[in-house]
């Protein structure tokens, strides 16, 4: 995910905020967090681990996590691009990422869109640019890309 800082319009609205919590007395009346139960928060979870994903879409996530390591077999332009490909910890994180999207989203299966929709937050640190496709602003986002166009969904 990439965080940036806010515009100038945020950042004095940032100053304000700060400056009229600042000068709150203690104890003010504000609106409560929202507080969910350990039990919600486990029910979620295992709803989210349970969304249905057919193998053709799992199928899918190992083989974007794997062209990252062995980017020639899908092209061979995009091959010194990558330094490092992705771990066995971005197929799970993929894995999770994408049911928890789809569940948010309301669905009740996890498709290849839901894959894609977190692609990049997943896979970004997790694919390391060579110093070369660096230095020609080759960034990991564009590999990214590459990698959904040529990954053919199962």
């Amino acid at each position: 995910m990439r965080i940036g800082h806010p515009d100038v319009v945020a950042e004095r609205e940032i100053l304000k905020l700060a400056r009229a919590q600042a000068s709150q007395t203690p104890g003010a009346a504000s609106a409560p967090p929202l507080q969910l139960s350990t039990q919600q928060i486990l029910a979620a979870r295992q709803d989210v681990l349970a969304m249905h994903m057919s193998a053709a879409v799992e199928e899918y996530i190992v083989q974007l996590v794997l062209a990252s390591r062995d980017p020639a077999r899908y092209d061979a332009a995009l091959a010194p691009h990558i330094a490092f490909g992705a771990s066995p910890r971005a197929t799970i994180a993929l894995d999770r990422c994408a049911r928890a999207y789809a569940w948010l989203q309301g669905k009740d299966y996890v498709a290849p869109d839901d894959v894609q929709a977190v692609a990049h937050d997943v896979l970004r640190h997790r694919i390391l640019v060579s110093f070369e496709a660096e230095a020609e602003g080759v960034t990991s986002d564009s590999l990214i890309d590459a990698l959904l166009r040529l990954v053919p969904v199962a």
